[in-house]
Order: C-alpha cells, then structure tokens, then sequence
C-alpha cells in the first residue's frame, strides 16, 4: 500500500504526521507502525483521544497539574506529554478540540515547554514527536473557523491519507487471519481458518465500520467457531445476504452503512443501541446515517415512531429515550410524510399528537 511506503520514508525523521481517514480505517496502526520504524521505538508512545475526554480533564492529561490547583489534585501529577518525553505522542480526533486547547497545543508545538495547571512557571522541556489523526477534514474546519489555521499547519508536515478497508480488499485476508490468531491467543481457543469461498465474500463486503468491524467479526467467528473451517454458514448474514447498493473498487455491489444498520436490527434481531446509538456516541456513524436509518423505520411503519420502537428491537419502556436521543441529537425525521392517509379536516389523530410531544 502506498500510505505504508510513505510512513516508512517518515518515521526515521521528527516530522510531526497528520493522519487522515475515515473512522476504523487503521489510523492509529499506521501511527504505531512510524513510532516502531523510528529512532524513538525504545522509548513510550502514549494515545490520547481528544474527542473523549473533557476539555478540563484534557489540558490535565496533556500537561499535568499542581497539588491543589483543583478540586481532587492531591498531590502534583506528570502529563501525558512529559511521561512520553524522548517518545511519541498520538493526538486521535485532534479535530474535535476546542479553541482554547488548541491555542495552548500550539504553545507547545512551538517551544516544547510544559506549564502544569496551576503553576506559574514553565515545569521542563520535552522532546516529544506529535502525530495526529482525525476523520474530520481540518483544512475545511480551519475555513469554518474551527480549527486554527496555524495549528493546522504546525500539524501537516507529513500528510498521510489512509484509505477506508473498501478500498484495499488485498488487505482484508492478511488482517483477517491475524484478528483470528489473536483471538486465539487471548481466548485460548483453537483457531480458524478460512475457505476460499468465505473469503471472497470478506473481501467483496464494504466493510462501512472498516479494520474495526473486520476485527469485530474475527472475534465472534474466533470464539463461536474455534478451531473450525469458516465457510459462508459461519459468517453473520449482513455480510452474505446483504441488500448491495453500493459498488466497491473492485465492481463488486457491497451495502451501504444505512443497509448493514437496517438489517442488523430488523433481520439479525439486534437493538438500535447496540447497532446505531453507540457506533454514533463514538462517532463511527455520522448524522445523516442514523437519520436515513429512521427515515428507512418510518417508510416501513408508515410513518409510526411507535412501531419503529419494536421494529428496532426497543422494548417499549425505551420508548421516550429513543425519540429524546432522536431529538437531541438533531436525528429527528419528521413523520408525516410517511402516512398514507392525512385526516381531510387537517386536524392530527391523537396518535400524531401524542408522537410530536414526546418527540
């Protein structure tokens, strides 16, 4: 793969590296692939996810604190950039810091010097190498003005672009056999392996939550069917029967991500919280993914939020959380436009009220 060749003429050098892709592509793989091919590989490298931790919990993790400067700092605490002195540093979803973070990332790109919370002077100097990685297009953030411009480019030194899995199925074989050796190892169970013809249907699937649902399925394959031949009868339906609407760089029709979302829940019997509500939460789907979902629920129960509940597998006590996460979220569809039948006085049926209060 040429992003791999191009990580490896970066990582003998400090070049900061500015890792693009879609979510579950294998970004942080790549940035653990510079780090091991560096002069640093001896010395730690420390993940941080900016999307996941506060912004006053942020600045802590980064650049540590001082004995009592806030409620529960006991005692004076290192940063993750201090503990990674000599090493490397992975900033994931860089994209999603606020302003104030990034002016104060800023600082530090610049200088190397740490200020913990609560200290009036600079603490020490480190070398760290900084790589980041984001699915978010910063450039077009930094015209939004939501990510600064000089931080953008303190940042692309090094652009790496790591394409989705749909785009590199000559990769799919390798990975899917080491998923399955770890599993193995970790469950100690006896491992797999897979028949030509599983394995061109691995190969021909779009893989919408990329490397991370490739790993997902050799865990459950690796656990359910240890030390078995893998062969179409093993693999989960969404990935042998799927409703193929997209076709993939190879010409092969795979299914979109609203496809494997729908039949998941409707066909395989899984819920909307495991399937469409945390894969969002960690931003694996985006808005306009959960929306066309619960467009899809609507056309199918004529436009009833009530029968979409069942239909994704909710009971009904997740009713109201299900519409108030629609709502909050700004993944709300409106229902009329799915009714076949619209009373001619123009007034709503009592169902129709009651759905648009507790939506």
């Amino acid at each position: 793969m040429d992003v791999v060749e191009e990580a490896h003429y970066a990582a003998p050098s400090d070049s900061k590296v500015l890792i693009t892709g879609e979510s579950g592509s294998g970004k942080e793989v790549l940035a653990h692939l510079i780090h091991q091919r560096s002069h640093r590989s001896r010395r730690p490298m420390i993940t941080i996810n900016c999307a996941g931790v506060p912004e006053s919990l942020l600045e802590s993790e980064l650049f540590g604190h001082t004995r009592g400067s806030f409620t529960d700092a006991h005692r004076d605490r290192r940063g993750l950039l201090e503990m990674a002195d000599g090493g490397t540093v992975l900033l994931d979803e860089v994209g999603d810091m606020s302003m104030r973070m990034q002016t104060l990332l800023l600082r530090f790109l610049e200088s190397g010097e740490i200020q913990r919370i609560g200290s009036d002077q600079y603490h020490t100097t480190v070398d760290v190498r900084v790589i980041a990685a984001t699915n978010l297009d910063l450039y077009e953030r930094t015209q939004q003005k939501l990510f600064r411009e000089d931080l953008y480019y303190r940042l692309n030194v090094v652009h790496l672009v790591m394409p989705p899995l749909r785009a590199r199925p000559e990769d799919i074989k390798l990975l899917f056999e080491h998923f399955l050796r770890v599993m193995g190892e970790r469950y100690k169970v006896p491992l797999c392996t897979v028949s030509p013809e599983a394995l061109a249907i691995l190969e021909a699937y779009g893989w919408p939550g990329n490397v991370r649902e490739l790993k997902n399925v050799a865990e459950r394959v690796a656990v359910r069917y240890a030390g078995r031949l893998l062969t179409l009868a093993e693999l989960p339906p969404r990935i042998t029967n799927p409703r193929a609407t997209v076709m993939n760089a190879a010409g092969v029709q795979v299914p979109t991500p609203v496809d494997v979302c729908y039949d998941r829940m409707t066909r395989e019997g899984e819920s909307f919280w495991t399937v469409v509500f945390a894969p969002f939460m960690s931003r694996d789907l985006t808005r306009e993914t959960v929306r066309a979902v619960v467009r899809r629920g609507l056309e199918t129960t004529k436009g009833n939020y009530r029968l979409v509940a069942p239909l994704f597998n909710l009971p009904p006590t997740d009713y109201k959380r299900f519409l108030n996460f629609l709502q909050k979220h700004e993944c709300h569809v409106p229902f009329q436009n799915f009714r076949l039948i619209t009373p001619m006085d123009g007034r709503r049926t009592h169902e129709s009220v009651s759905e648009s209060k507790a939506g």
